[in-house]
């Protein structure tokens, strides 16, 4: 395997990331307004967006291509991204991902700025979700 390289992605290749979603029949899609992480060989293999935010940042859209899991490119997409940016990185995942998310240095909150507190409750209606904070400063 070929090294995976980790990059925060130019604007105008932002059809590359939607493609790489799309070609995985992924619902994700590049968030407006956000930057946009990749972990590449050749090409994408996986991707998220952070996207400023009151206090902070939102931590969406990841997502490793299903051949290359268990490989630790998540991990260290969120490594790599997340220690780019000032303050607190917010994310909103499902239950049985919270392991996860934890040993990535995430904790799980109930502390929201009111825009996070709008969009889960938001997001919150249609299945079953717990909000995680990562504090700036955390390796």
């Amino acid at each position: 395997m070929s090294l995976i390289h980790f990059c925060l992605l130019p604007e105008a290749s932002k059809p590359l990331l939607n493609k790489f979603y799309k070609s995985h029949q992924s619902p994700m899609r590049s968030a407006m307004d956000s930057q946009l992480w990749v972990a590449k060989q050749q090409e994408i293999v996986g991707a998220l967006c952070l996207r400023a935010i009151s206090g902070g940042h939102w931590l969406t859209g990841l997502f490793v291509a299903p051949p290359l899991r268990g490989q630790g490119i998540a991990s260290d997409l969120i490594r790599k991204s997340v220690t780019q940016v000032a303050g607190p990185v917010w994310l909103f995942c499902h239950p049985e991902l919270s392991g996860f998310y934890q040993r990535a240095g995430f904790e799980q909150t109930t502390a929201l700025s009111q825009a996070m507190a709008e969009r889960f409750a938001r997001y919150g209606r249609s299945k079953p979700l717990i909000a995680m904070i990562r504090l700036d400063g955390q390796p």
